[in-house]
C-alpha cells in the first residue's frame, strides 16, 4: 500500500486548495498542510479536512445497484451498463436523439466534462445536455462576454486582492462558502485597502467589512446603477479611459442617470449617505475590484445586474488595468471548467459555440465526425429538467443532485418519477440517486487522476492517491462502456491523460484555449492559467515577456515554483517550440472584442419576477453554511459537519418573529406558491425585517429549494433562487 503523501487540490468548492493525502494503516486517509500552493498556503476549512470521511466504503457506494420490483439491490456491472445501454437505446429508437437528455456537474473534472458532452453529442446524437454550473455563474458568464468578448472567473490571480485599493463583494459570504480565501481581504485591510460588503444579512464576512450595505433582495442592479449615477454626477467617470478603451458609454449613462440616489434609496433601502460613501471609497483610491457572486447573479436579471457592476468599473476605469477589474467568484469545484469544454448546453470544447459553423468544423476534426452529425443547441439546465418525462424520457446523470439543489425541487422531483429509465454515476446514494433505475459507484477525487479549473483560470491536477475500493470505476470507464455497447468502439480511452491531449486540441484556437497546458507545465508550475496556447505569439520570447491569448497580459507571469517531480504523473509529449507562459491577468492590453475594446451594455432596474403581496408579504433568499456544500450529499455523512450544522434552519429578524409569536427554535413554515418547508427558527437582528433566509444543503421538509421560483434570466437562463415571495406560519404542537 502507498504510504507516501500525494499533493492533491480539495474537491469541494472552486478555490481547489492544496493539500497533501497520506494513506494510513487502519485504511483511512491523513490529510496534511501543502504550503507551496498559493490560493490557500496550506490553509484549509472543515470541509477540506475532513473529505476523506466520504471515501469510506461504509459511506460511499462500492456495487451497481438495479431496481427490482422498487427497490435498488446489488447488480454485476456487466447487468447495470446493459441495462443503461438498453434504456437509452430503446428511447432513441421510440423518440429519437431527443429523447434522451444528458445532465452533468461542476464536480466533474476536465476530462470527464469533456468526455460527458462529446458522448452526448457523438453516441447519443442528443442535443439535450446541460449541468448544475448553469446554476452557479452563467449570469456572471453572459454578463463577461457582453463587456469584455471573454469570460473567465477572476481575470487576475487571487494574489492580487490584497494588493488593491477597494474591493466591493457583492452578495458573496466567502467566509463561510471558501473560508481559506478570506485571509486575501483580511490582508487587503492591513494593507491599506477597503472592504465594502453587499449582502441583505449581516454575514461573517459582512462583519469583516469597512461599510457593509443591505439592500432588499433583488434590488442589486437598482444599487449599481445608483452608484454609477453618482459618479457620474460627482465627475469620477475616468474620461480618457472610457474613450480610449470602450464603446456604448452614451447609452450606459442614459440608463444610469435615470437612477438618481433618493429614488435608489426607495427601493433597495441603502441611504443616500451610504451610496456616497461607496463611491467615494471605491473611487478614491488608484485601483479598486468589484466582485460578485450568487447573490445577485441567481436572479432572473442576473445578467444585467452583473452588467450593471461592470458598467461601474468601465467608467471608473476599473477593468484591464492592474489591481483592478470585475470578477466572479465561481462557486463549485470545476464550475470553470466544466463549462468550458462541452457540458454546456450552447458550448463545444474551448468555450467554442455549438451553432458557429467554424468552431463545429474543428472540434467534428477532432472527434473524426461529420460536422453536420453534431446536434444543434439545447435546453438550459431547468429548462431540461422540466421537459423530464414528456419531451425527453430517459435521462444520464453524472455528479449532481436536483432533486435537492433545483428550483421549484417538488416540481423536480416529480419530472425526475415521470421518466421511463434514469441512471445516475455518483459516489453516494444521494436523494436523486435514490430514484434511479440503475446507480453506478464512481471513483472520488483522491481515487482518480484529473484536471480541474479553478476561480482564477488556474489550470490544475488532482492526482489519484489511493485505490479505489472494488466494485467501483471511473465515470470515464462507465462512458467508455456505454459507447462500446451502444456501437462506437473507439474515441472514448478511459486514461485521463489521453483525454486532455485530445481536449487540448479540442480546444485550441477557441477562447478557453488550453493547447498549450500539459500534465508536466501544471506539475512544474503549480497550475498554468488559461487561455494558453501552444506556442507563443509572434513578438513574444518567453515567460518573462507575459502571456498572449485574448485580452493578453504582457507582464511577468508570476508563477511559483512547486516542490513535486514529475514522475508523479504521466508526462506528455511537449509541444516542439516556445512555451506560451499561460495568462494570469487578462485585459491588460486589450478585451477580446474585435476591436479589443470593452462594450458597456445600457440596463435599467426592473423588479424580480415575484414581489411580495398580501398573501405572501416577505422576501426569502437562499445561500450556505459553512460546514456544509452544495446539495449537501457528501457533506451531509461526515459526522463533524453534521455536529456544526446538523440541520435546516429559517433566519429572521425579531421583529418578524415577534409577529408570528415565534420563539427561538420554534418549528416555522415557509410557503411560497410553489411549496412549503419547515424549519427551526433562528432569531437574529442581521437579516432585514423583510426578509428571510434558509440554507439549501438537506432534503426533506426543510427543504429550501421546494419554495425557491425558476423565473429564468433571458440570456443566461438562471433561475432566480435570490428572491420569492413567502409567507410564515407558525406550527403548533
Amino acid at each position: 500500500m502507498q504510504t507516501t503523501a500525494t499533493p492533491t487540490h480539495c474537491p469541494y468548492c472552486a478555490l481547489q486548495c492544496g493539500m497533501n493525502l497520506t494513506p494510513a494503516p487502519d485504511g483511512t486517509v491523513e490529510v496534511s498542510e501543502r504550503t507551496d500552493f498559493p490560493v490557500n498556503r496550506g490553509a484549509l476549512c472543515g470541509k477540506g479536512r475532513t473529505a476523506p470521511a466520504v471515501l469510506a466504503s461504509n459511506v460511499r457506494l462500492t456495487s451497481p445497484l438495479v431496481r427490482e420490483g422498487g427497490a435498488l439491490v446489488p447488480a454485476s456491472w456487466d447487468e447495470a451498463l446493459d441495462r443503461i445501454a438498453d434504456g437509452l437505446r430503446r428511447t432513441r429508437a421510440e423518440y429519437g436523439p431527443d429523447g434522451v437528455g444528458v445532465f452533468g456537474g461542476g464536480g466533474l473534472t476536465n476530462e470527464k466534462a469533456y468526455t460527458l458532452g462529446k458522448f452526448a453529442r457523438v453516441v447519443l446524437g442528443t442535443s439535450q445536455i446541460d449541468y448544475n454550473g448553469r446554476f452557479c455563474m452563467s449570469s456572471a458568464a453572459a454578463a463577461g462576454i457582453k463587456a469584455f468578448g471573454l469570460d473567465r472567473g477572476l481575470p487576475f490571480p487571487l494574489e492580487d486582492i490584497p494588493k488593491t485599493g477597494c474591493v466591493i463583494l457583492v452578495g458573496s459570504n466567502l467566509a463561510e462558502t471558501m473560508p481559506p480565501s478570506l485571509r486575501f481581504f483580511n490582508e487587503l485591510k492591513e494593507n491599506g485597502g477597503t472592504l465594502i460588503v453587499i449582502d441583505p444579512r449581516r454575514t461573517k464576512t459582512a462583519e469583516q467589512a469597512d461599510l457593509h450595505l443591505a439592500p432588499r433582495p433583488g434590488t442589486d442592479l437598482a444599487l449599481a446603477l445608483g452608484l454609477l449615477h453618482l459618479v457620474i454626477a460627482e465627475g469620477r467617470v475616468d474620461e480618457g479611459y472610457v474613450q480610449e478603451r470602450t464603446v456604448g458609454w452614451e447609452d450606459a449613462r442614459a440608463a444610469a442617470m435615470a437612477h438618481w440616489p433618493e429614488y435608489v434609496e426607495r427601493i433597495t433601502g441603502v441611504s443616500v449617505p451610504e451610496l456616497r460613501e461607496t463611491v467615494r471609497m471605491f473611487c478614491e483610491p488608484e485601483s479598486a475590484m468589484v466582485l460578485t457572486a450568487r447573490g445577485p447573479e441567481q436572479q432572473s436579471k442576473g445578467t444585467d445586474t452583473v452588467g450593471a457592476w461592470i458598467n461601474l468599473c468601465l467608467a471608473t476605469g476599473r477593468a484591464g488595468r492592474p489591481l483592478s477589474g470585475y470578477g466572479c467568484l465561481t462557486g463549485q469545484g470545476n464550475g470553470q471548467g466544466g463549462r468550458e469544454h462541452g457540458q454546456k448546453a450552447d458550448q463545444l470544447p474551448g468555450y467554442r459555440k455549438l451553432d458557429d459553423p467554424a468552431a463545429r468544423r474543428h472540434v467534428a476534426e477532432v472527434w473524426g465526425v461529420d460536422p453536420d452529425s453534431l446536434p444543434g443547441p439545447g435546453r438550459s439546465a431547468y429548462e431540461l429538467l422540466d421537459a423530464l418525462g414528456t419531451d425527453i424520457r430517459s435521462l444520464l446523470l453524472m455528479a449532481s443532485n436536483p432533486v435537492v439543489s433545483a428550483p421549484r425541487a417538488a416540481h423536480v422531483e416529480e419530472r425526475i418519477k415521470s421518466l421511463d429509465f434514469l441512471a445516475v454515476c455518483d459516489v453516494v446514494l444521494s436523494e436523486t440517486a435514490a430514484l434511479a433505475d440503475v446507480v453506478l459507484p464512481v471513483t472520488q477525487w483522491a481515487e482518480e487522476t484529473g484536471t480541474t479549473t479553478n476561480l482564477e483560470g488556474r489550470v490544475l491536477l488532482r492526482r489519484r492517491a489511493i485505490t479505489p475500493p472494488d466494485g467501483v470505476r471511473s465515470d470515464l470507464e462507465v462512458m467508455h462502456e456505454l459507447a462500446a455497447r451502444l456501437g462506437v468502439e473507439k474515441g472514448f480511452p478511459t486514461d485521463p491523460e489521453e483525454i486532455f491531449e485530445e481536449l487540448r486540441r479540442a480546444s485550441a484556437g477557441g477562447p478557453a484555449d488550453y493547447s498549450g497546458i500539459t500534465y508536466r507545465r501544471i506539475v512544474e508550475e503549480n497550475g498554468v492559467f488559461w487561455p494558453c496556447p501552444a506556442v507563443e505569439p509572434e513578438g513574444l520570447t518567453g515567460a518573462e515577456d507575459g502571456a498572449g491569448g485574448p485580452g493578453a497580459q504582457r507582464g511577468a507571469a508570476g508563477r511559483p515554483a512547486s516542490t513535486e517531480t514529475e514522475e508523479t504523473v504521466g508526462v506528455a509529449q511537449e509541444t516542439v517550440g516556445v512555451a506560451h507562459p499561460g495568462t494570469p491577468r487578462l485585459f491588460l492590453d486589450r478585451f477580446a472584442t474585435p476591436d479589443g475594446r470593452a462594450r458597456f451594455v445600457p440596463v435599467s432596474h426592473r423588479a424580480i419576477a415575484e414581489e411580495p403581496d398580501d398573501e405572501y408579504p416577505v422576501l426569502l433568499t437562499t445561500g450556505r453554511v459553512v460546514a456544509q456544500y452544495q446539495s449537501g450529499a457528501q457533506t451531509r455523512r461526515v459526522a463533524e459537519l453534521n455536529a456544526a450544522a446538523p440541520g435546516p434552519f429559517v433566519e429572521l429578524h425579531p421583529r418578524l418573529a415577534a409577529r408570528l409569536g415565534a420563539a427561538e427554535g420554534d418549528p416555522v413554515a415557509v410557503v411560497s406558491r410553489r411549496g412549503r418547508a419547515v424549519a427551526p427558527a433562528r432569531i437574529t437582528n442581521a437579516i432585514r425585517p423583510d426578509t428571510v433566509f434558509m440554507p439549501f444543503h438537506w432534503p426533506g421538509e426543510g427543504r429550501a429549494n421546494s419554495l425557491t421560483n425558476p423565473a429564468l434570466d433571458p440570456t443566461s437562463r438562471m433561475p432566480e433562487f435570490k428572491a420569492c415571495a413567502v409567507r410564515l406560519e407558525a406550527v403548533r404542537p
